[in-house]
């Protein structure tokens, strides 16, 4: 499962798992909106774990409105379909995970690289999080000081 801001095109999350129920969308949404605030509106396809009537109802009560693309229109849902493609292309196809863990760190270092450091041409060549967890630079406590 992959959550892309589109308007920043940050992605925000990855889950790696065998499958994804509502229970692991939940989970996942949750972590990002602790983070980030809760969305005004949420695009998504039509998999049942994305709608869910847990799901939806718990987006209801957050305040979050769902836009559901139309069945076998990916196009609608572009950021998206984009960013797993860049997934597929940079990472996936030259890996072989021997376990879900190794999956995870790989992936995860990979999507920081995607946020940090890699360059996005939609964006003036610059990456859509380049602060985010980015390592802390050395302050010169002399500076500092005055």
């Amino acid at each position: 499962m992959t959550l892309i801001d589109e308007f920043t095109r940050e992605c925000l999350a990855i889950r790696v798992a065998r499958r994804i129920n509502s229970f692991g969308v939940i989970e996942t949404m949750a972590d990002v909106m602790l983070a980030k605030g809760v969305p005004e509106h949420i695009r998504s396809d039509n998999g049942a774990e994305m709608t869910a009537k847990i799901v939806r109802s718990w987006f209801a009560k957050l305040g979050a409105k769902t836009l559901y693309i139309e069945p076998g229109s990916p196009w609608e849902n572009g950021y998206c379909e984009s960013f797993n493609g860049k997934l597929r292309d940079e990472l996936l196809n030259g890996e072989i995970f021997y376990s879900l863990k190794e999956a995870t760190v790989v992936i995860e270092q990979w999507r920081k690289h995607y946020n940090t450091i890699r360059p996005h041409s939609s964006l003036n060549y610059r990456p859509p999080a380049p602060h985010t967890s980015a390592p802390a630079t050395h302050l010169d406590r002399s500076a500092a000081m005055q």
